[in-house]
């Protein structure tokens, strides 16, 4: 008998936690396949460019604005570049545009650390750049940029082409969601217990890590890439595929910036394990694991954040938390997110369902709704992780996460049950409260309520 893969989940029929997860990553064919190195796979979906799998027909018309304005966003951020090497702007013009649309930007900014930040309207006023308009904020805010001694043209530069490689057709594994994981990992690197002890090169990672944890997602997940024979599945041995995918991409964009290229060697290579350690920990197969030991730590008290490799454990949790917060969002940002993810879920079981492959439970649109994945993705994997943070860091912003959690997980038992109008009027009523709430109060982002 075979020894089990590190970090494989134990898959009791009755631990419906892990059934959960062994549907939303499942492992079982990993034992099933053989490994090749470097071998493609023939099964016919492979021929496919996943850059197309979210692609319009022609006969959908013309290009539209907003990716017109992405294009000319991007121009802009040329010009913006010449600008710091000091090469007049052709196009006077566009900085006018800019200012027009950044001034409302600025504004949000402010208040980048507000757990209601709407990272939706924020896109949208920086035309469909909010990963690299958030990050290079964040950056900048906490003086990496000079402590690092890293230069804006290629920082700007990178940022660009982190967001470009973002895969837009997604419908949820997009560069939104890496600007929206960004701003969470900012509110919990505010938090009391981490801002006392990060050091800078922590503040960096983490960072890094949020906006580039996700790189290049096909749209679909890993039992799809094992299932189909996919190279990629075949060169990872179909462990942590897409999460090793999303490390490399990262790294090969840091060097083909140069971003980092004037640290001592030793130093550079140090920051990409590091990172690519981060972005493994977000694999949520592996959940169980990290959990499990998060739990062990908080119950002998024995974390000790002076000690390097415990921050780091820290900082794993924290991205874990910013990459699946989304119902811990209010009701309007958590329900938008819960509809892109589905979509996506969806697309990808048509997918399964045209090319005759075994439909991955859930992303069966026949047997599937968005309450019953959303019900079940709360309870069986997000509130565990989140009670165990707020054992953690209990603070005001852990509160107000576990708040919105619960009155989320009710408002979609009753878009399944189809309760009626009264009761849906009370609901909405009370998780705007909350909302109205967590914006009034003037205590500081990392402390408790009274």
């Amino acid at each position: 008998m075979s020894n089990p893969r590190r970090g494989a989940i134990s898959y009791d029929s009755e631990d419906q936690t892990a059934l959960y997860i062994r549907m939303l990553g499942d492992v079982r064919v990993r034992s099933q396949l053989g490994f090749e190195q470097e071998r493609r796979g023939s099964h016919p979906y492979l021929y496919v460019d996943f850059r197309i799998l979210h692609s319009r027909p022609e006969s959908a018309g013309p290009v539209s604005a907003r990716n017109v304005r992405r294009l000319l966003s991007f121009q802009r951020y040329l010009n913006s570049s010449q600008f710091l090497r000091g090469i007049p702007a052709s196009d006077p013009l566009s900085y006018i545009l800019d200012d027009d649309y950044t001034g409302q930007a600025k504004l949000m900014l402010e208040k980048v650390g507000n757990w209601n930040f709407d990272i939706f309207l924020f896109d949208r006023l920086t035309n469909g750049n909010s990963l690299v308009n958030l990050t290079f904020h964040l950056f900048n805010s906490y003086g990496l940029i000079e402590l690092f001694q890293l230069d804006m043209v290629k920082l700007r530069r990178f940022l660009v082409m982190i967001q470009e490689d973002y895969r837009s057709q997604n419908p949820y594994h997009n560069a939104v969601h890496a600007a929206d994981v960004t701003q969470a990992m900012y509110c919990y690197l505010q938090e009391p217990k981490l801002a006392q002890t990060l050091t800078s090169c922590d503040l960096l990672l983490g960072l890094l890590a949020a906006a580039t944890h996700d790189l290049d997602h096909p749209g679909v997940n890993q039992p799809f890439l094992i299932k189909t024979d996919h190279y990629l599945a075949a060169l990872y041995k179909n462990s942590s595929v897409l999460e090793n995918h999303h490390w490399k991409s990262a790294v090969g964009l840091l060097r083909e910036s140069a971003l980092l290229s004037h640290l001592p060697t030793e130093d550079r290579l140090s920051l990409e394990e590091r990172l690519g350690s981060l972005i493994l920990a977000t694999d949520i197969s592996r959940q169980n694991d990290y959990l499990s030991e998060f739990r062990s730590h908080l119950d002998k008290e024995d974390l000790c954040l002076t000690n390097g490799g415990h921050r780091h454990f820290i900082l794993q949790m924290a991205l874990k938390c910013a990459d699946i917060c989304n119902p811990c969002r209010p009701w309007k940002l958590c329900q938008q997110w819960s509809e892109k993810v589905t979509e996506e879920f969806f697309h990808q079981g048509d997918i399964e369902r045209k090319h005759n492959l075994e439909v991955t439970p859930l992303c069966d649109r026949q047997s599937n709704s968005i309450a019953n994945i959303q019900i079940g993705f709360m309870s069986y994997v997000v509130e565990p992780l989140f009670l165990e943070w707020s054992r953690f860091s209990d603070t005001r912003l852990s509160q107000t996460m576990l708040g919105h959690l619960s009155l989320n997980k009710q408002g979609w038992k009753e878009g399944r049950d189809k309760p009626d109008a009264t009761n849906s009027r009370a609901s909405e009523e009370q998780r705007t409260s909350v909302a109205k709430d967590s914006n009034s109060r003037v205590l500081p982002q990392g402390s408790k309520g009274s």
